[in-house]
């Protein structure tokens, strides 16, 4: 009888919750923790000493020789804020313009409504005469956001 009140006994002891905190699992992991950091420290902190460019963020600035050409949607172009006429006084610009060393660039903003051939006609004019540099400016974000 005496065995199984000690039975008895130790069942009760095992129900009994624990009231202490098992650190084994934590200890594992702070020594698992120090031993990565004492790796790659000296790794870090051994390398070929390099001085790496600063970065500056500018941004695009139209150069005061670029030529802004402006073709609104009925298809007339402006020099500059100066209205072209005439398709031969365009033709004038450019050569002229084509002659300077270093060559602008020039740069078409045209409306959104505006027909393509408009457009067209100011860049074969530009190749015509020897213009190396075409560029569009446009808005940021594009038609990707449209539906």
């Amino acid at each position: 009888m005496s065995s199984f009140l000690e039975m008895n006994a130790s069942a009760e002891a095992e129900e009994q919750p624990m009231n202490t905190i098992n650190t084994t699992p934590l200890v594992d992991v702070m020594l698992v923790l120090l031993i990565v950091f004492m790796i790659t420290v000296p790794v870090a902190i051994h390398t070929v000493p390099v001085e790496l460019p600063k970065v500056y963020n500018e941004s695009t600035k139209t150069k005061p020789e670029n030529i802004n050409l402006s073709v609104n949607r009925d298809g007339q172009v402006f020099w500059n804020q100066t209205l072209m006429k005439s398709n031969d006084e365009l033709l004038e610009r450019f050569d002229a313009a084509a002659r300077i060393k270093p060559q602008p660039e020039v740069h078409i903003r045209a409306d959104q409504a505006t027909q393509y051939q408009h457009v067209g006609r100011v860049i074969v004019d530009a190749q015509r005469k020897g213009i190396q540099k075409v560029g569009f400016i446009t808005e940021p974000g594009g038609a990707s956001g449209r539906r």
